[in-house]
């Protein structure tokens, strides 16, 4: 358990040491659990014997999904409790919270932690097909259409266009007729010529299929289309789970298929045409329906695929970005095209692994804009974004969760046409303030298991505290940057946590840009003050124990931790490197680290992962208790 006396941490410290930390400590009259209050609700949710049809207010009648959980009206101080030895796919969308009534997503009964978990299930013989010597790919899921939803006859269609492109667009008159857009200017950007219908009432967890006829003067490929609030701020609602179609110069009829995220009565199916269209093609479109789409197929490959998971965690796919280069067992493709994934496997992909996860790129938890939230007891896996994401959050508590085999999904590609690939396990991202995440587990991390950074004049990242997490086989275990000049960094403490094998990932030999480094400080453009790095374990980097590439010692503490590197360079300053045996010179050249020890820590159990430390070890006095240092919780839950 951890001392309920926040002194507790900090009684071998000096006086002004102690105080200095506690004016940074989050105000936990904010972030607090707030016992149920009459006008507090707590929510009950099982995957394997709950309905969405019942109320949710007892374990009996609880919730069965995560789009009831996130169609809920919750109120601040509102509970809702997952129960433990069950598993959800998808992203849990948190709610609004308020000063010391957060809404709270917790575990309740006994077990394992609950797991939400942001991938895709192809175990099955029949989830792949052969298409060459070697090569399977996904079989797309099959859709049933029920009833109309909307006669689109009767609504018009708009353009938009913005910033030099130009687009002349006639439609119909009263009875239906074709719509003709003739493309005077290409943009340069998607959204610069936009086709809209609206509006539409939609709901969330319903997919539809939307029909229409059209042809071209010149073959193109249609584009994705988003469903998203007609007006501003463009919300979105829902998106494509389809295959882009190709229009030719002949009438075809086609069907888009939308995934419907939240309830709304004001949203609009939204064609970005910008890039798609060049300057002089002449596009017809006749209007068509919208239909339900019946029962419940797989979940789609509606988002990049970031990893393969094969029997959870024993291998990982090999991320390649052209069909080309699959050359070896576990090489994979993502076709956003066609949204399958092509594999090179020598034998049928399921019968040497029992499980396959593809993780999408999805947060798991995606909290951009919400504030007073708690998460705790919670696992978080197979997701290829963020574990935890989102920016301008405040009033953030992540309270002993487990998140493991986070990130890959392809971020951006850059100008000269190399792919850039992210994901973090938990991230501050612009506006992150007055947050704290203690007793958590990370591991297996693409980039970094911990992070806040941004990049704005509006990038504030004020009292934000991690400590007594343990960290393993993540690129990074506390990565920070903040720019411009105009953003501000303010009083950040990370504290009493273990950090072992920095690089020794899953996602390290796939990077192009491999960078194993425990504490990742390579930009800081930011007007900053009250950083503190102290009373931490970092064990072992491919790289580097700490890297920082520009000179804001004026700002941070980095003092009291214990580290260890086998070879190689522990620390690099401001561009020059540092062995274990040159620490003198590293402190001289830095100031920080004078009262650091570089020795080896004994784990009690590293084989199982239980990085507490055993009695007698190097740097004892650097853990306190409190620390989960059980073991892999990836044996506990194998599901």
């Amino acid at each position: 358990m951890m001392a309920t006396n926040p002194l507790a941490h900090f009684k071998k410290l000096p006086v002004l040491l102690i105080l200095g930390a506690l004016s940074l400590l989050p105000n936990t009259s904010c972030i607090a659990e707030q016992a149920n209050s009459p006008t507090n609700t707590t929510y009950y949710v099982s995957s394997s014997a709950g309905s969405d049809q019942a109320d949710g207010r007892t374990p009996q009648t609880a919730w069965r999904t995560l789009d009831r959980v996130n169609s809920a009206s919750l109120k601040p101080g509102d509970r809702v409790l997952f129960q433990r030895d069950n598993l959800w796919r998808g992203q849990l969308l948190p709610q609004i919270g308020a000063d010391g009534k957060p809404v709270t997503y917790g575990a309740y009964g006994a077990g394992a932690k609950p797991i939400l978990q942001g991938s895709v299930a192809r175990d099955a013989a029949s989830d792949w097909g052969q298409s060459g010597k070697n090569i399977w790919s996904t079989v797309p899921p099959v859709f049933r259409e029920g009833a109309i939803r909307a006669d689109l006859s009767g609504v018009k269609w708009k353009l938009h266009t913005e910033a030099g492109a130009a687009a002349d667009f006639t439609g119909p008159d009263g009875a239906p007729t074709d719509y003709h857009l003739v493309c005077r200017q290409a943009g340069t950007r998607q959204n610069h010529i936009q086709l809209v219908i609206a509006p539409l009432a939609v709901n969330t967890g319903e997919r539809l299929a939307f029909h229409f006829r059209a042809r071209s003067s010149q073959p193109i490929t249609w584009v994705p289309a988003a469903v998203i609030k007609a007006t501003a701020p463009y919300t979105p609602y829902g998106h494509d789970i389809g295959v882009a179609p190709r229009i030719g110069t002949e009438w075809q009829d086609f069907t888009i298929y939308l995934q419907i995220d939240r309830t709304a009565g004001d949203a609009r199916i939204n064609f970005s045409l910008g890039t798609a269209l060049p300057a002089g093609l002449e596009l017809w479109l006749q209007p068509g329906k919208i239909c339900a789409v019946l029962g419940s197929p797989e979940p789609l490959l509606d988002a990049d695929v970031g990893n393969i998971i094969f029997d959870h965690g024993k291998i990982c796919g090999v991320k390649k970005w052209q069909r080309e280069d699959l050359r070896r067992n576990g090489d994979y493709f993502y076709d956003q095209a066609e949204r399958k994934v092509w594999l090179y496997s020598d034998v049928p992909p399921t019968t040497q692994n029992h499980s396959i996860e593809l993780a999408l790129k999805k947060h798991i938890i995606d909290e951009g804009g919400r504030h007073h939230v708690t998460y705790e007891d919670l696992q978080l896996r197979y997701g290829a974004a963020h574990g935890i994401g989102g920016g301008n959050t405040s009033y953030i508590t992540v309270r002993r969760c487990d998140i493991y085999f986070i990130g890959g999904g392809h971020q951006l590609t850059r100008p000269d046409g190399k792919p850039v690939r992210f994901g973090n396990g938990i991230e501050f991202w612009n506006a992150g303030r007055h947050s704290l995440v203690e007793n958590c587990r990370l591991w297996e991390i693409y980039d970094a298991a911990l992070t806040n950074q941004g990049n704005g004049s509006d990038s504030e990242q004020v009292d934000i505290t991690y400590r007594h997490n343990v960290i393993w086989n993540s690129e990074y275990s506390l990565e920070y940057w903040n720019r411009p000049e105009k953003a501000k960094t303010e009083n950040i403490l990370f504290e009493h946590n273990t950090c072992v094998d920095a690089g020794y990932g899953w996602g390290h030999n796939q990077r192009p840009d491999k960078n194993g480094r425990h504490l990742m400080f390579y930009s800081n453009a930011a007007a900053t003050r009250g950083v503190i790095v102290r009373n931490n374990i970092f064990c072992n980097a491919t790289d580097s124990c700490l890297r920082m590439d520009n000179d804001w010692r004026d700002s941070l503490t980095l003092d009291r931790n214990l580290w260890h590197q086998k070879t190689g360079t522990l620390f690099s300053f401001l561009r020059r490197n540092f062995t274990a045996d040159q620490l003198e010179e590293y402190r001289t050249a830095s100031g920080f680290d004078r009262h650091s020890v570089i020795a080896a820590p004994n784990f009690r159990n590293a084989a199982q992962r239980d990085y507490c430390l055993a009695p007698g070890s190097p740097g004892l006095k650097w853990t306190t208790e409190g620390q989960p240092c059980g073991a892999n919780p990836v044996a506990e839950n194998g599901k």
